[in-house]
Formats: C-alpha cells, sequence, structure tokens
C-alpha cells in the first residue's frame, strides 16, 4: 500500500510521476522546509491525524462568495494532469488545489497501486476542504470551485513529464480510516480513505471573468479532453445598469479547443429586458461576446421590447447586452420590429453582420 497524507508545511506541491517496475508510484514531495523521507513501499499508512491548528470559522463551500485569496502560512496541495492536443501537440494543464490548515475541514491523500495492480495502474488523489476555499479546479478560462475532487493520473508515458486523467468533484467529504475495511475491493478503500460524493445544485462554482456559474457536477475525462458540468445551470454576469442571468442544461469545456460551452435550452435575461435563447451559447467572459447558436429546427432568437432577431447564430456583446446576427452560407436572417414590419429573409447576396461586434479588438 502507498498512502500520502499532508504533512505540515508552509508549502506543499505534489506531483504524480512515473513508477519503477513492481507497481509502486514514487511520489515527489518539494517543500520550503526539509523535504519528507520517501516512503517505502511495504511501510504501511499511519492512521494518527496530524496535529494542526484549527482554521478560523470560515462559510460552508456552498455560499456563492468568491473564494478567499490564499493567506500566509497557509498549507497547499495540488497536483496537474498534463494533456496534449491530438492535432496541435500542445500542452495544456488541469490544476486541482486544496489550501487548508485543518484535517478538521478536509483531507488530502494519494494512494498508488496495490498489490495485485498492473505495473502501469493509475494514481488516486482525494481533495476535499469543506470551508469556503473548496476545492480550486481551472480549466482553461475557468476557475472551478468544489468540496470534493477525486483524481485518476494516468503513469506519464517514457519521456514525458506529466500525463492525462479523470476528474469526479461534487459536494461532499472525505476522511481517512483507521483501518482498511476487511474484505475493501476499491482502491480507496484499501489505502484507509473514505471519499463521499453528494452532488447537489448549486454547489459547483465556476467563475470565467466576471460571469459566475453554478452546478452539482463536474465530470473530466481524458478519453475526449472534455470537462462537463452536470446542471441546472445558474449564471449572472453583474453590471450596473444591465446585468445578464441566464440558465442551461449543463456546461462543455474543450480542453483543446479551449473553448467553454453552454449546452441545452440556454436562456439569457438582461436586466435591461432582452430574452435571447439558443441550443448551445459558446462563452468567452475574456472577450465580452458570447455565441448563441441555433438548430435547423430552431434557430437563435433574441428579443427586446417588440424587436425579434432569429438566425442560425446571434453574436452577443457581454458588456452592452447587443445582439449581431450572422447569417450562415445559405441561411436566412429574419426579424420582427416594434412598428409592426418585418424584415424579409436575407438574400444569399447579402453582406452578413460583422463578426466583432464594436469594441473588440480582434475576431470572437
Amino acid at each position: 500500500m502507498v498512502l500520502l497524507r499532508r504533512p505540515m508545511a508552509a508549502l506543499l506541491t505534489l506531483t504524480l510521476l512515473g513508477g519503477p517496475p513492481g507497481g509502486v508510484s514514487p511520489l515527489a514531495l518539494a517543500q520550503e522546509t526539509t523535504p519528507a523521507p520517501a516512503l517505502a513501499p511495504s511501510t504501511p499508512a499511519q492512521t494518527t491525524p496530524a496535529q494542526t491548528t484549527p482554521a478560523p470559522d470560515a462559510a460552508p463551500a456552498n455560499t456563492p462568495e468568491a473564494a478567499p485569496a490564499d493567506t500566509a502560512g497557509s498549507e497547499n496541495a495540488s497536483l496537474e494532469l498534463v494533456r496534449r492536443g491530438e492535432k496541435d501537440g500542445k500542452e495544456r494543464r488541469i490544476k486541482i488545489v486544496r489550501t487548508g490548515t485543518s484535517d478538521d475541514t478536509g483531507i488530502f491523500a494519494t494512494c498508488g497501486p496495490q498489490d495485485g495492480d498492473p505495473e502501469n495502474a493509475p494514481n488516486l488523489a482525494v481533495f476535499s476542504e469543506t470551508t469556503q476555499s473548496g476545492i480550486q479546479i481551472t480549466i482553461d478560462k475557468n476557475v472551478i470551485r468544489v468540496p470534493l475532487a477525486v483524481v485518476t493520473q494516468q503513469q506519464p508515458r517514457e519521456g514525458q513529464d506529466g500525463s492525462d486523467g479523470r476528474v469526479e468533484a461534487s459536494a461532499g467529504t472525505a476522511k481517512f480510516l483507521d483501518a482498511a475495511p476487511e474484505g475493501a475491493t476499491d482502491r480507496l478503500s484499501k489505502c484507509g480513505i473514505e471519499a463521499t460524493a453528494k452532488p447537489a445544485p448549486d454547489t459547483v462554482f465556476v467563475t470565467q471573468g466576471k460571469t459566475q456559474l453554478k452546478g452539482q457536477k463536474l465530470l473530466y475525462d481524458e478519453t475526449d479532453g472534455i470537462a462537463r458540468i452536470d446542471g441546472p445551470i445558474t449564471f449572472n454576469r453583474p453590471n450596473q445598469s444591465d446585468p445578464l442571468s441566464g440558465t442551461s442544461e449543463k456546461i462543455e469545456v474543450d480542453v483543446d479547443q479551449e473553448k467553454t460551452t453552454l449546452v441545452g435550452n440556454v436562456v439569457l435575461n438582461s436586466g435591461g429586458g432582452r430574452v435571447s435563447k439558443a441550443a448551445r451559447v459558446e462563452y468567452d467572459d475574456t472577450r465580452n461576446v458570447a455565441r448563441l447558436i441555433g438548430t435547423p429546427g430552431q434557430p437563435a432568437q433574441s428579443v427586446k421590447g417588440g424587436d425579434t432577431l432569429s438566425a442560425g447564430m446571434i453574436l452577443y456583446d457581454l458588456d452592452r447586452n447587443e445582439v449581431y446576427a450572422v447569417k450562415p452560407e445559405g441561411g436566412t436572417i429574419t426579424g420582427e420590429f416594434q412598428d409592426g414590419e418585418s424584415a424579409a429573409p436575407a438574400p444569399a447576396t447579402s453582406t452578413p453582420a460583422p463578426t466583432t461586434p464594436p469594441g473588440s479588438t480582434s475576431p470572437p
């Protein structure tokens, strides 16, 4: 058994590396203090919790306020999954971090391959934190905060630094067991760890720029490189004069394409009265723009007052809550206006709306 619990230190950074013959993965620890001794594969894990100073009282992790910044003297346990794009070969990283000072509010532990596992069996890591800071997962432009994350990391291929894997995150708790349950068959139980996921609405917090989104469960898998956050999804984007809010069925983050998409019956409501709907919305707060994408049977639509705009794709200016229709090749743009006149379908030779909303410095 190989089990690592978080030792007390000013800073702890964990990277899971490839294992030697025999199926036991060594763990490299970098600390500001004296490095911890290497764990021998045959040495059983200690079950006595480390003595720590309790952290100050904090709001539960499912409160909507932003997580506080790291403070001096806090502990930091982190792990990175490394994904290399199949098409461009670009390296992209998914980072999982636990910051905390007390084992009373959460744990960090890793569990290496066990006797009988294949030599290249993956490593497992458990992160939990019940305080407001939670576990922070960074995927592309999104910073995700959640109470519990279980990470599977594959062994690196020869000559590679880091490897990809799987992340399952939601509300829930984790704890160390006094001993492995008799007859345990799953890896975590064999390592004396219990992780209990309790998915619930509004417990997975996603921050992208000014936008705050909430869902109930995150699953990232290396097989397709997409992180999916189950809904119902709710979101809001503050604005002094015209805030934006909305809903969707789920969120998809394509790591390879560096793209975040709201999926399924997406509705955007601006404080000024604009209501926009689409099957999918590609959302990029860093560029202040969203692409509302319709289907052949249900085009994207934006309505304000008596004005209605329908098109295969609509560009949405997130700062101004204004819309710009994009005419797909062979498609049409239609509109109804407050004076009662309807716009005829745009002819195929008409000039499409600009693809860059006013105020943008580059195409979205």
